[in-house]
């Protein structure tokens, strides 16, 4: 194949082989594989041409970061911790890893799919995402699923129906190169034998669903009976696939509120956070570390930081570790600030 520019300039042969690679591979891809890696296959030959096409420009780098790349536990950035300033628009979404990386000098993200609900399939933004967390050497960690269904609903149609609505959000996943994607286990019924069978059926199909592509799906402590550790460990157990695990949240212990409601109302039963964190490590695939408020001496002043971060030590996880702040006293940047410097002497 003889490659030239519009303007007769032969290419590169350094870029040559790389070309020709691509354009191979996404004839490939067309004409073999299913629809769904077909879509994941070709965003990443879009975000390849776009690298390519940029490729003299220098990648950021930050060293202070850096030095932490071989240490057992790494810090990611959760989306939410910047929910305000994402939903006020003061901040785009498409910016949020280039910000983690400029103003935090952490290389690892965590997205929340409200922030990029109608994008799980437009290759074109997705590829432009992974374009801007490569041009700043971050990771992309995992997407939180949220508004998709109910995947411990009893009602087997509505059941099936949000297993079908995450697929795109498994596919996103494996085109932005994340680890896994956090799902929710709420359900209708207040029988916690019903709910953990639909939970049980809906987490194995998901994740046949995505262990083709690498993708682990994981379940965060996110209210209702999944904050319950006992009750989420027996799912995952029964469940029994490698790519079904748990993210254990520092907070997110409350198992019911007032009214019946999610997430709004006064809390009026929570289940032990230590002990509940105890219980979901041995499954963890990914950890948050969420927080609240701080006192002078940098301290969070609602969990009791040093032992939760020693029961993940004592843990066989190793892998990420998300800041999520989710306090109002502080803004966002300085809570996000307060958390990572509190994370990094604990884990130092």
């Amino acid at each position: 194949m003889n490659l030239r520019f519009r303007s007769g300039i032969p290419f590169p042969k350094k870029f040559k082989a790389t070309f020709v690679q691509i354009t191979n591979r996404l004839f490939f891809v067309k004409k073999t594989i299913r629809r769904r890696t077909f879509v994941h296959h070709a965003s990443l030959t879009a975000a390849g041409m776009m690298i390519w096409a940029g490729c003299g420009q220098k990648t950021k780098t930050y060293p202070e970061e850096e030095i932490k790349r071989d240490q057992r536990f790494r810090i990611s950035l959760a989306q939410w911790s910047l929910h305000r300033a994402l939903q006020s628009g003061e901040l785009d979404h498409l910016d949020f890893a280039v910000r983690a990386a400029r103003d935090f000098g952490i290389l690892g993200v965590e997205y929340v799919n409200s922030f990029f609900k109608d994008k799980a399939t437009d290759i074109v933004y997705l590829a432009e995402m992974n374009k801007r967390a490569e041009d700043h050497g971050v990771t992309q960690v995992l997407i939180m699923v949220d508004g998709e269904g109910d995947l411990a609903e009893h009602d087997e149609t509505r059941r099936k129906e949000a297993v079908g609505l995450h697929h795109k959000w498994v596919d996103a996943a494996a085109t932005l190169g994340c680890h896994s994607i956090r799902v929710n286990l709420f359900g209708a019924s207040d029988d916690r034998e019903t709910l953990r069978l639909a939970a049980v059926q809906s987490l194995g199909e998901l994740a046949e669903y995505a262990r083709p592509s690498g993708i682990n799906v994981i379940v965060e402590n996110h209210g209702g009976t999944s904050s319950d550790g006992g009750w989420l460990t027996k799912v995952i157990r029964e469940v029994n696939m490698d790519n079904c695990g748990t993210l254990p949240d520092f907070g997110n212990f409350c198992i019911r509120r007032e009214g019946g409601d999610r997430w709004s109302t006064a809390c009026i039963e929570e289940y032990d956070r230590y002990r509940g964190v105890e219980e979901m490590l041995p499954y963890a695939k990914a950890v948050s570390a969420k927080s609240y408020d701080f006192d002078e001496t940098g301290r969070e002043t609602t969990i009791d930081f040093a032992r939760m971060i020693d029961m993940v030590k004592s843990s066989a996880y190793s892998g990420w570790i998300g800041v999520e702040y989710e306090g109002s006293r502080l803004s966002e940047y300085e809570g996000i600030q307060a958390t990572k410097k509190l994370l990094e002497g604990l884990l130092t």
